[in-house]
């Protein structure tokens, strides 16, 4: 009859208990969920076109604090009147506040508004009709939403200001654009002051091509290799290191401001601005692609 060896048992019985612990912990990691963040954006879509002073407009806004006071420990609204060349609009961004008390803190932001024309339409007769805005709008917040219930079930140690912005999509000359973020920026409290901030847009795309944005990189090197490395970490499709084209969005206002703000935007998409930017250009992949990004990036700043 053979002896059982304890040194053999007990090295076996660790090495148990140490898979299974490891198989715990990977599924205590927090998972974006991309078919969730899809139907978010689908649900936006749902309201229609979403321009400033229309009904859509204000039932996507009590549905997104709605959405968002389920998962964050405080969510502010600035309620405030947009001033364009050629009317006064009434905006609303929104603010939630996620994670533990810390003086690190991120920002993560979007746009929620949609374009009240589609200009870029191939068909002259469209260009007054406002869009949908799959992608130039419900995308980024989509993904936001998303990160809201993960960050509300998994607080990160750090802070996070999740603000959507209103107004971005409006006019037609970039003094009637941005309007949210500026507001924003100009009206800073200095207990939303983030370390540094992360815009995205236009992230929806079935055929994700994501470079780095030139104004951010320009202002903000650093947050952008950061994010860019981890990316090529994680082995994400879709984003590349060589840099697109410069794009004027909201990251500007802050920057502006003196913010370090970087704009993760695939700019690369021929519907943009027309009738044609509707769910059916996006997918849930592409989503899931920034939502693992952005998951990984905030938990790799836990302290």
């Amino acid at each position: 009859m053979m002896r059982k060896n304890p040194a053999l048992i007990y090295t076996a019985v660790m090495g148990i208990l140490i898979f299974a612990f490891s198989l715990f912990n990977a599924e205590a990691k927090p998972v974006f969920d991309s078919e969730q963040a899809f139907k978010y954006l689908l649900k936006q879509c749902d309201f229609g076109p979403r321009p400033p002073g229309s009904e859509a407009h204000e039932k996507t806004c009590k549905y997104l604090i709605s959405e968002l006071k389920k998962s964050s420990r405080e969510v502010v609204t600035q309620e405030f009147i947009g001033k364009t060349t050629h009317k006064n609009l009434d905006l609303t961004n929104i603010i939630a506040h996620f994670g533990k008390d810390s003086d690190h803190k991120i920002l993560l932001a979007a746009h929620w508004d949609t374009r009240p024309y589609a200009d870029r339409d191939p068909d002259p007769e469209n260009r007054d009709k406002p869009i949908i805005g799959a992608n130039d709008g419900a995308s980024g917040v989509a993904i936001l939403l998303e990160l809201a219930r993960i960050f509300h079930k998994h607080p990160p140690d750090i802070q996070i200001i999740m603000v959507l912005f209103d107004g971005e999509d409006y006019g037609m000359i970039t003094e009637d654009m941005f309007i949210g973020s500026r507001y924003f920026a100009r009206n800073l409290k200095d207990e939303w002051r983030p370390d540094y901030g992360i815009l995205i847009d236009m992230v929806g795309d079935k055929e994700l091509d994501i470079y780095k944005e030139p104004y951010s990189y320009r202002f903000a090197p650093d947050i952008v290799e950061k994010v860019w490395s981890l990316a090529e970490k994680l082995n994400l499709d879709g984003i590349y290191h060589e840099l697109g084209p410069p794009v004027l969005d909201d990251h500007i206002p802050l920057i502006e401001e003196g913010i370090k703000c970087i704009d993760i935007i695939d700019f690369n998409y021929p519907y943009w601005h027309s009738l044609e930017d509707t769910p059916d250009k996006c997918s849930a992949e592409s989503l899931g692609i920034i939502g693992k990004l952005l998951v990984e990036l905030v938990y790799s700043e836990n302290h």
